[in-house]
């Protein structure tokens, strides 16, 4: 689309808004929508992302306190249920369900 016939959009437009706007204006507006259809728009694309695949290092010492956990619920004489990815025990005591989440918690940074 030319610059003029772009005014002469822009000045309808305006008008029907309730806005009239004079030439200069209508020109200024045109040149500057011009100028931005030369820039690169960075929008969300329609497909989704692949999501990376992390491997998850499997923390040790977490995984041995759990078991240690899950060893005294037993002799209590607690019904294990369920054991999450060294993160999480659930068992029955008594006929009530508990849980025990352990979290390692990061090292404090020093200021």
């Amino acid at each position: 689309m030319d610059k003029e016939k772009l005014i002469q959009q822009i000045m309808r437009e305006c008008e029907k808004d309730g806005e009239p706007v004079t030439k200069e204006e209508a020109a200024e507006m045109a040149e500057m929508e011009i100028k931005a259809g030369n820039i690169k728009r960075y929008e969300k694309s329609a497909t989704p992302r692949k999501a990376a695949a992390k491997e998850r290092k499997v923390d040790e010492n977490k995984k041995l306190l759990l078991m240690n956990c899950k060893t005294l619920c037993e002799g209590l004489g607690a019904k294990t249920l369920t054991i999450k990815t060294e993160t999480e025990i659930t068992f029955l005591f008594k006929g009530e369900e508990y849980s025990l989440k352990l979290i390692k918690h990061r090292p404090k940074k020093n200021d």
